[in-house]
Protein backbone atom coordinates (compact mmCIF):
# COMPACT_ATOMS: atom_id res chain seq x y z
CA UNK A 1 0.00 0.00 0.00
CA UNK A 2 1.23 3.50 -0.61
CA UNK A 3 2.19 5.09 2.67
CA UNK A 4 0.24 8.34 2.61
CA UNK A 5 2.39 10.94 4.25
CA UNK A 6 0.62 13.99 5.60
CA UNK A 7 3.09 16.79 5.06
CA UNK A 8 2.73 20.51 5.64
CA UNK A 9 3.84 22.47 2.58
CA UNK A 10 4.43 26.22 2.61
CA UNK A 11 3.28 28.07 -0.49
CA UNK A 12 5.61 31.07 -0.32
CA UNK A 13 4.04 32.95 -3.22
CA UNK A 14 0.51 32.78 -1.88
CA UNK A 15 1.65 33.11 1.71
CA UNK A 16 -0.60 30.31 2.86
CA UNK A 17 -0.29 26.75 4.10
CA UNK A 18 -1.46 23.64 2.31
CA UNK A 19 -1.61 19.99 3.32
CA UNK A 20 -1.12 17.27 0.73
CA UNK A 21 -0.94 13.52 0.77
CA UNK A 22 1.80 12.39 -1.59
CA UNK A 23 4.42 9.71 -2.10
CA UNK A 24 7.68 11.37 -1.13
CA UNK A 25 10.79 10.72 -3.23
CA UNK A 26 14.51 11.23 -2.71
CA UNK A 27 16.72 11.35 -5.83
CA UNK A 28 20.38 10.31 -5.53
CA UNK A 29 22.70 10.64 -8.54
CA UNK A 30 26.04 12.41 -8.98
CA UNK A 31 25.16 13.76 -12.44
CA UNK A 32 23.25 17.10 -12.40
CA UNK A 33 21.67 16.43 -15.79
CA UNK A 34 20.32 13.08 -14.62
CA UNK A 35 18.86 14.62 -11.46
CA UNK A 36 17.25 17.37 -13.53
CA UNK A 37 15.76 14.82 -15.93
CA UNK A 38 14.38 12.76 -13.05
CA UNK A 39 12.86 15.82 -11.44
CA UNK A 40 11.22 16.82 -14.71
CA UNK A 41 9.90 13.30 -15.16
CA UNK A 42 8.26 13.26 -11.71
CA UNK A 43 7.25 16.91 -11.31
CA UNK A 44 4.08 16.32 -13.32
CA UNK A 45 2.94 13.44 -11.11
CA UNK A 46 0.27 14.81 -8.80
CA UNK A 47 0.65 12.01 -6.26
CA UNK A 48 4.42 12.45 -5.84
CA UNK A 49 6.71 15.01 -4.22
CA UNK A 50 10.50 15.16 -4.59
CA UNK A 51 11.71 16.12 -1.12
CA UNK A 52 15.48 16.24 -1.77
CA UNK A 53 18.34 15.48 -4.16
CA UNK A 54 21.63 13.86 -3.15
CA UNK A 55 24.86 14.15 -5.14
CA UNK A 56 26.67 11.17 -3.58
CA UNK A 57 26.03 8.07 -1.49
CA UNK A 58 26.88 9.63 1.86
CA UNK A 59 24.51 12.54 1.26
CA UNK A 60 21.79 10.07 0.22
CA UNK A 61 22.12 8.25 3.55
CA UNK A 62 22.07 11.52 5.50
CA UNK A 63 19.00 12.90 3.71
CA UNK A 64 17.15 9.58 3.88
CA UNK A 65 17.78 9.42 7.62
CA UNK A 66 16.54 12.97 8.15
CA UNK A 67 13.56 13.07 5.78
CA UNK A 68 12.35 9.44 5.75
CA UNK A 69 11.01 9.53 2.15
CA UNK A 70 8.71 6.79 0.92
CA UNK A 71 11.06 5.92 -1.95
CA UNK A 72 14.72 6.66 -2.69
CA UNK A 73 15.67 6.53 -6.38
CA UNK A 74 19.42 5.85 -6.54
CA UNK A 75 22.24 5.24 -8.98
CA UNK A 76 24.78 2.46 -8.33
CA UNK A 77 28.02 4.29 -9.13
CA UNK A 78 28.31 7.39 -6.91
CA UNK A 79 31.19 9.15 -5.10
CA UNK A 80 32.03 8.52 -1.43
CA UNK A 81 29.55 5.63 -1.08
CA UNK A 82 28.25 3.45 -3.90
CA UNK A 83 24.60 2.55 -4.37
CA UNK A 84 24.93 -0.88 -2.78
CA UNK A 85 26.52 0.41 0.44
CA UNK A 86 24.19 3.42 0.57
CA UNK A 87 21.22 1.08 0.20
CA UNK A 88 22.48 -1.13 3.02
CA UNK A 89 22.99 1.82 5.37
CA UNK A 90 19.61 3.37 4.57
CA UNK A 91 17.83 0.09 5.21
CA UNK A 92 19.61 -0.26 8.55
CA UNK A 93 18.53 3.24 9.58
CA UNK A 94 15.03 3.28 8.09
CA UNK A 95 13.67 -0.10 6.91
CA UNK A 96 10.41 1.52 5.77
CA UNK A 97 12.13 3.38 2.92
CA UNK A 98 11.81 1.52 -0.38
CA UNK A 99 14.85 1.88 -2.63
CA UNK A 100 14.56 1.83 -6.39
CA UNK A 101 17.84 1.55 -8.28
CA UNK A 102 17.99 3.47 -11.55
CA UNK A 103 21.17 2.57 -13.36
CA UNK A 104 22.90 2.02 -16.67
CA UNK A 105 24.19 -1.36 -15.46
CA UNK A 106 22.14 -4.52 -15.88
CA UNK A 107 24.76 -7.04 -14.75
CA UNK A 108 23.13 -9.77 -12.65
CA UNK A 109 25.81 -9.56 -9.98
CA UNK A 110 25.08 -5.87 -9.46
CA UNK A 111 21.37 -6.61 -9.18
CA UNK A 112 21.83 -9.50 -6.76
CA UNK A 113 24.14 -7.42 -4.57
CA UNK A 114 21.58 -4.62 -4.48
CA UNK A 115 18.77 -7.01 -3.54
CA UNK A 116 20.89 -8.46 -0.76
CA UNK A 117 21.46 -4.91 0.48
CA UNK A 118 17.70 -4.28 0.59
CA UNK A 119 16.79 -2.64 -2.73
CA UNK A 120 13.15 -3.00 -3.75
CA UNK A 121 13.81 -3.14 -7.48
CA UNK A 122 15.72 -1.68 -10.39
CA UNK A 123 15.20 0.11 -13.67
CA UNK A 124 17.63 0.90 -16.44
CA UNK A 125 18.26 4.56 -17.28
CA UNK A 126 16.88 3.83 -20.74
CA UNK A 127 13.43 3.65 -19.14
CA UNK A 128 10.93 6.42 -19.90
CA UNK A 129 9.66 8.90 -17.34
CA UNK A 130 6.27 7.21 -17.08
CA UNK A 131 8.06 3.91 -16.39
CA UNK A 132 9.85 5.51 -13.43
CA UNK A 133 6.64 6.91 -11.97
CA UNK A 134 4.93 3.56 -12.50
CA UNK A 135 7.78 1.71 -10.78
CA UNK A 136 7.58 4.01 -7.75
CA UNK A 137 3.84 3.38 -7.44
CA UNK A 138 4.31 -0.35 -8.01
CA UNK A 139 6.87 -0.66 -5.23
CA UNK A 140 4.56 1.00 -2.71
CA UNK A 141 1.53 -1.06 -3.77
CA UNK A 142 3.35 -4.38 -3.37
CA UNK A 143 3.93 -5.08 -7.06
CA UNK A 144 7.23 -6.29 -8.44
CA UNK A 145 9.83 -4.11 -10.14
CA UNK A 146 12.10 -7.05 -10.91
CA UNK A 147 12.53 -9.06 -14.06
CA UNK A 148 11.23 -12.65 -13.58
CA UNK A 149 14.70 -14.03 -14.40
CA UNK A 150 16.12 -12.20 -11.36
CA UNK A 151 13.48 -13.74 -9.10
CA UNK A 152 14.35 -17.15 -10.56
CA UNK A 153 18.03 -16.55 -9.76
CA UNK A 154 17.11 -15.64 -6.18
CA UNK A 155 15.19 -18.88 -5.78
CA UNK A 156 18.00 -21.00 -7.23
CA UNK A 157 20.62 -19.33 -5.06
CA UNK A 158 18.51 -19.98 -2.00
CA UNK A 159 18.87 -23.72 -2.60
CA UNK A 160 22.58 -23.59 -1.73
CA UNK A 161 22.67 -20.65 0.69
CA UNK A 162 22.63 -21.42 4.44
CA UNK A 163 19.50 -20.29 6.28
CA UNK A 164 19.83 -17.45 8.76
CA UNK A 165 20.06 -18.59 12.35
CA UNK A 166 17.65 -17.31 15.00
CA UNK A 167 14.90 -16.79 12.46
CA UNK A 168 11.45 -16.35 14.02
CA UNK A 169 9.14 -19.33 13.81
CA UNK A 170 5.56 -19.09 12.53
CA UNK A 171 5.97 -15.38 11.86
CA UNK A 172 3.49 -15.49 8.98
CA UNK A 173 0.00 -16.94 8.93
CA UNK A 174 -0.73 -19.84 6.59
CA UNK A 175 -2.44 -17.51 4.10
CA UNK A 176 0.37 -14.94 4.27
CA UNK A 177 2.93 -17.68 3.62
CA UNK A 178 0.91 -18.80 0.63
CA UNK A 179 0.78 -15.26 -0.77
CA UNK A 180 4.53 -14.83 -0.27
CA UNK A 181 5.28 -18.09 -2.09
CA UNK A 182 3.16 -16.99 -5.05
CA UNK A 183 4.68 -13.53 -5.35
CA UNK A 184 8.09 -15.21 -5.22
CA UNK A 185 7.10 -16.88 -8.49
CA UNK A 186 6.78 -13.44 -10.04
CA UNK A 187 2.98 -13.39 -10.00
CA UNK A 188 1.26 -9.99 -9.92
CA UNK A 189 -1.27 -9.04 -7.26
CA UNK A 190 -4.02 -9.70 -9.81
CA UNK A 191 -2.62 -13.17 -10.64
CA UNK A 192 -2.33 -14.08 -6.95
CA UNK A 193 -5.90 -12.90 -6.34
CA UNK A 194 -7.20 -15.05 -9.17
CA UNK A 195 -5.16 -18.05 -8.03
CA UNK A 196 -6.51 -17.84 -4.48
CA UNK A 197 -10.03 -16.69 -5.43
CA UNK A 198 -9.60 -13.48 -3.46
CA UNK A 199 -9.84 -9.78 -4.30
CA UNK A 200 -6.79 -7.69 -5.17
CA UNK A 201 -7.58 -5.52 -2.15
CA UNK A 202 -7.30 -8.58 0.09
CA UNK A 203 -3.95 -9.54 -1.48
CA UNK A 204 -2.63 -6.01 -0.90
CA UNK A 205 -3.75 -6.23 2.72
CA UNK A 206 -1.89 -9.55 3.11
CA UNK A 207 1.23 -8.01 1.55
CA UNK A 208 1.05 -5.08 3.95
CA UNK A 209 0.91 -7.53 6.87
CA UNK A 210 3.83 -9.49 5.42
CA UNK A 211 5.90 -6.31 4.99
CA UNK A 212 5.20 -5.28 8.59
CA UNK A 213 6.00 -8.69 10.06
CA UNK A 214 9.24 -9.05 8.09
CA UNK A 215 10.18 -5.38 8.64
CA UNK A 216 10.58 -4.68 4.93
CA UNK A 217 9.21 -2.03 2.56
CA UNK A 218 8.68 -3.96 -0.68
CA UNK A 219 7.83 -7.25 -2.32
CA UNK A 220 11.44 -7.78 -3.43
CA UNK A 221 12.74 -7.42 0.12
CA UNK A 222 10.02 -9.75 1.39
CA UNK A 223 11.09 -12.40 -1.12
CA UNK A 224 14.77 -12.06 -0.16
CA UNK A 225 14.03 -12.29 3.56
CA UNK A 226 11.60 -15.15 2.95
CA UNK A 227 14.41 -17.03 1.18
CA UNK A 228 16.91 -16.24 3.95
CA UNK A 229 14.52 -17.50 6.63
CA UNK A 230 13.34 -20.54 4.69
CA UNK A 231 9.79 -19.21 4.36
CA UNK A 232 10.10 -19.52 0.58
CA UNK A 233 11.90 -22.34 -1.22
CA UNK A 234 12.08 -23.43 -4.83
CA UNK A 235 10.32 -26.70 -3.93
CA UNK A 236 7.32 -25.26 -2.13
CA UNK A 237 6.75 -22.52 -4.73
CA UNK A 238 6.79 -25.01 -7.60
CA UNK A 239 4.50 -27.39 -5.70
CA UNK A 240 2.06 -24.58 -4.96
CA UNK A 241 2.00 -23.50 -8.61
CA UNK A 242 1.13 -27.05 -9.71
CA UNK A 243 -1.52 -27.36 -6.99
Amino acid sequence: MPKCTHRLIINSEAGNLETRDKLTVLIADDHPLVREALRQALDGEEDMEIVAEATDGEEAVKLASELKPDVAVMDIVMPKLNGIEATRKIKEIAPDIAILILTAYDDDEYVMGLLDAGAAGYLLKSARGRDLAGAIRAIKSGESVLHPKIIAKLLKRAMVAPLEEHKPSNILSERESEVLRLVALGMSNKDVAEKLFLSERTIKAHLTNIFNKLNVASRSEAIVKGLQWGLVTLENTENRLRG
